[in-house]
């Protein structure tokens, strides 16, 4: 079945992979990006109408224009240390540009919409694996900007008849391993890529943020689940919606967590080379865990992470990055 999809912050890492898987369904992919942390070279799969969700005209007027089926939202500011220090940018971004964007679909009839959440919602764990039911109480602006969005989409749908899914991501990690895209971020703050850097230049260093946790090594632990594995789950997820299933949320990783020094050893042993370390604070508003039960996932979208061994993730990570420079 042709579909078009309308794609907020489709020139993104996330965004962008999922963009690539759903025109490999043959569906036609709209995006909607103004590029402050896109990728113009990203835009492979469809075309680019460059505009900011803070603009309620410009947004209002692409999705009237290109008449989508679906929306998937992936827009947003996304640095937990950033929204720390601004939160005012995090709540114009991810709240007032997503309440544009809520309102531009209402106007046009489009009443399906994918939404780009996060593990941060959930704020400190109270379990080994977070579920669904396990409660929502944010850290950071970030987690709170994000968790107000998955109320948005309660409460339009409730007012307008809008029909959701909320995909919580934990770690998204990995890249194409056609090469075509891949994790690029400016400035960058993700484990796997500054860990590679790290291993990649011998004068670099990797600085700990943390060694205090309440974990097995006294280091964060992340669950990394693979952006193509991210992507299958976004495009089940519209056959969902399209097909007529009801709003909900999910939660997206592995179940199975790794400390930042296990991933360093990890890549040490992947690339051969050794990584230099240093210990700093633990950054304001992180957990010390974060591992997602997928249970859900499985049982109404039928998505499993397929590809996220975290020895496949950084060998495709390792990849674009030689290629990237």
């Amino acid at each position: 079945m042709s579909r078009t999809v309308f794609v907020t912050g489709g020139a993104g890492y996330v965004g962008s992979h999922c963009c690539k898987a759903f025109a490999a369904r043959g569906w036609t992919v709209v995006v909607f990006d103004n590029l402050s942390r896109g990728w113009r070279e990203f835009v492979r799969f469809g075309p680019l109408i460059e505009g900011d969700i803070r603009d309620a005209d410009a947004i209002a007027r692409a999705i009237a224009e290109t008449k989508p089926d679906i929306v998937a939202h992936f827009a947003a500011l996304a640095y937990v240390g950033e929204s720390i220090q601004q939160p005012g940018a995090y709540y114009e971004t991810n709240v007032t540009g997503m309440n544009n964007l809520l309102a531009g679909m209402t106007t046009a009839g489009v009443g399906r919409i994918l939404f780009s959440s996060s593990c941060a919602t959930f704020g400190e764990p109270q379990a080994p694996l977070i579920d669904e039911t396990h409660p929502q109480s944010p850290i950071n602006p970030y987690g709170w900007s994000k968790l107000i969005g998955e109320k948005m989409l309660h409460d339009y749908g409730v007012a307008h008849g809008l029909r959701s899914v909320a995909l919580r991501y934990f770690n998204a990690a990995g890249d194409d391993p056609d090469l075509e895209i891949g994790e690029k971020h400016e400035p960058e703050t993700h484990m796997i890529p500054l860990a590679i850097r790290a291993a990649m230049q011998p004068d670099a260093v990797f600085r700990i943020n943390g060694d205090d946790f309440d974990t097995r090594d006294g280091t964060a632990v992340r669950d990394y689940v693979h952006v193509l594995d991210l992507a299958d789950a976004h495009v089940r997820a519209i056959d969902h919606l399209m097909d007529g299933g009801q709003s909900d949320a999910f939660n997206l990783g592995t179940g199975h967590g790794l400390s930042v020094k296990e991933i360093l050893d990890k890549v040490e042993q992947l690339s051969g080379r050794p990584i230099r370390r240093e210990i700093g604070p633990r950054r304001p508003g992180d957990p010390g865990s974060l591992v997602a039960s997928s249970e859900k996932a499985g049982r109404v979208l039928g998505w499993s992470p397929v590809n996220s061994d975290i020895d496949n993730i950084l060998r495709s990570a390792w990849r674009w990055h030689e290629l990237a420079g």
